[in-house]
């Protein structure tokens, strides 16, 4: 099988299709007790988990890990499937195992979030569904943080803590073919051109000293040792540094 793809021991070849009619009649099987239909049924969807983990590849984590959480999703949605609403499996599906691969990136991520705060998160995401509904339109913070009896900041926070940290390389949109990652839509406050010709301006007005002069303010200014250490260290008195290093700026402070 040339197209072969092995996760967790489930050859993805060898998966069964199902069509609607038979996954409909599996479902009526499954709700009347049949425990082999429903064992067989699971297994017809598992290419649902399969397409679902693929949107959170490149995070890092094991696919093992994530398909194994995609099944559980997948269960969870058979058990709580209700077939008097007409709606397709997948349809209920997709969602639900997005949830639970969601839940598993949020608790098992790097950047830790405490349990309360994600508490609140989750009362926060509840209340504003919940005034949606009675209100006929998105709820705004204010409202949710009316609703939960808490402060509006702590309501920003506590969405903003769950939300899921994405990669600077990761592709906005695609002009012309060329991607565009958001590491280009975020300005750099730091390494400014001003910065960058201050820096050159430094190193430059930096070779202009003796020899002396720049490894007493190398050592002072980029390794951060005191006038006493530098003084240990080439022999000379602190008060000589002192006055070298003085100096030194003087200088460079004329030629920048």
């Amino acid at each position: 099988m040339a197209n072969k793809v092995e996760i967790c021991g489930v050859n993805t070849a060898s998966l069964p299709r199902y069509k609607d009619k038979e996954m409909y009649e599996m479902l009526v099987a499954i709700k009347a007790g049949d425990m082999k239909v429903r064992e067989e049924f699971i297994r017809g969807n598992l290419r649902l988990v399969l397409s679902v983990i693929q949107k959170f590849s490149g995070r890092g984590e094991n696919p093992d890990d994530l398909f194994q959480v995609g099944c559980v999703g997948l269960i969870k949605a058979l058990d709580n499937f209700d077939m008097s609403h007409g709606v397709k499996f997948s349809t209920y599906a997709v969602p639900m195992i997005i949830g639970e691969v969601r839940r598993y990136l949020r608790d098992n991520n790097s950047i830790r979030v405490s349990r309360s705060m994600r508490d609140l998160a989750y009362k926060a995401l509840t209340a504003k569904e919940k005034l949606g509904k009675s209100l006929q339109r998105e709820a705004t913070v204010e409202e949710v943080a009316k609703e939960l009896e808490v402060k509006k900041e702590d309501v920003v926070l506590a969405l903003d803590s769950i939300q899921d940290p994405i990669s600077l390389f990761e592709p906005v949109f695609n002009d012309d073919g060329d991607p565009i990652y958001v590491m280009d839509q975020i300005r750099d406050m730091k390494n400014t051109d001003v910065r960058w010709i201050e820096n050159l301006s430094l190193s430059e007005a930096m070779k202009k000293l003796s020899p002396r002069e720049q490894h007493i303010l190398t050592m002072r200014f980029f390794e951060g040792k005191t006038q006493m250490e530098v003084a240990d260290e080439i022999a000379i008195s602190q008060a000589q540094v002192s006055r070298l290093e003085k100096n030194a700026l003087s200088y460079m402070k004329k030629y920048v």
